[in-house]
């Protein structure tokens, strides 16, 4: 019997400094709004690969504050069963969308679209832990 395993991805909630969170317009299905992300390179760590990813769809060079929690729900992805690793990072300058983002902007907490995979959930999930500095459960 052939294993399958799920898929590790990374995800990056980008600060700017006026506390606008970076999101980027996805060119691929799912469509729509997606944090900054995507998946892990064979023999590439997870920190790498967020700021890889990040560079590639934002142009922003992102400084890593924390890996924040692991989001594994074999649901959370339609395409596969994947477990993103998040990072909360920071950076400057304004985001200009590139490799597979349509178009990267930076939000306003109060203004955030509609966003594809469980990005809704994370984001809420950050928030709190800004405001509060209360973790998701395990």
């Amino acid at each position: 019997m052939k294993r399958r395993n799920p898929v590790p991805t990374v995800d990056c909630v980008i600060l700017l400094p006026d506390q606008r969170i970076v999101l980027v317009e996805r060119k691929n299905p799912p469509l729509g709004w997606a944090l900054p992300g995507g998946f892990v390179d064979e023999g590439e760590s997870l920190a790498a690969a967020a700021i890889r990813e990040a560079k590639e769809e934002t142009g922003l060079d992102v400084h890593l504050v924390e890996q924040f929690h692991t989001y594994g729900d074999p649901g959370r992805d339609p395409r596969l069963h994947t477990i993103s690793t998040v990072y909360l990072a920071h950076a400057a300058g304004e985001p200009v969308g590139g490799d597979d983002a349509r178009q990267a902007r930076a939000f306003a907490w109060d203004e955030l679209p509609l966003l594809v995979f469980d990005h809704s959930r994370i984001l809420a999930d950050v928030r709190r832990y800004l405001e509060t500095g209360e973790r998701p459960a395990p």
